[in-house]
């Protein structure tokens, strides 16, 4: 019911002001700024310095001899698959079962980890950094050191920690 009320005094005599305000004088712009008359000589100035040859440049530019050759590109032959092949290492630990297909996988480049390897190493020395130290992971699974150590310190396995309840009423489900 508001809303009417406030409509019709919106659209009262709406055609009398709209015709008042359009008749209404409009206001006289702002003057413009005066330009110079002679506003083409710099502009014709500029194009001859650009256009005007420069010897001493032309010269140099000239005297410049440039060479190129594409690089070599490597055969792939036997020898280097070969080198590939001698540049992997066994698995140290794997799945048990056939879990996502992972346990197609035999063997790894030298300097990589699968993540079951990683999450063994891992574990093994967050159980016992002093026997499991970064030189000794590094070592066993043939990785880099500064790799290793930058494994150790930013990827942390799951920890769970567990809370104990309040013990001021609270309700718990209990096992049968």
């Amino acid at each position: 019911m508001g809303a009417r009320v406030v409509r019709m005094f919106r659209n009262f005599n709406l055609e009398n002001r709209a015709h008042r305000e359009v008749s209404k004088a409009k206001p006289t712009p702002a003057p413009r700024h005066a330009t110079p008359t002679n506003i083409t000589e710099p502009a014709q100035e500029v194009t001859a310095a650009i256009h005007k040859k420069n010897e001493p440049l032309l010269s140099l530019l000239k005297s410049v001899y440039v060479e190129s050759t594409d690089p070599v590109a490597k055969p792939t032959t036997a020898v280097a698959k070969a080198k590939e092949e001698v540049e992997r290492r066994p698995l140290k630990f794997s799945l048990p079962g056939d879990p996502y297909g992972i346990c197609d996988i035999t063997d790894v480049p030298k300097g990589k980890l699968s993540l079951v390897e990683a999450l063994t190493a891992l574990n093994s020395h967050k159980r016992s950094p002093d026997s499991w130290t970064a030189e000794k992971l590094a070592e066993e699974y043939s990785l880099d050191l500064k790799d290793t150590l930058a494994l150790l310190e930013f990827f942390i396995p799951f920890d769970v920690k567990i809370i104990p309840p309040k013990e001021e009423g609270v309700n718990q489900i209990k096992d049968s």
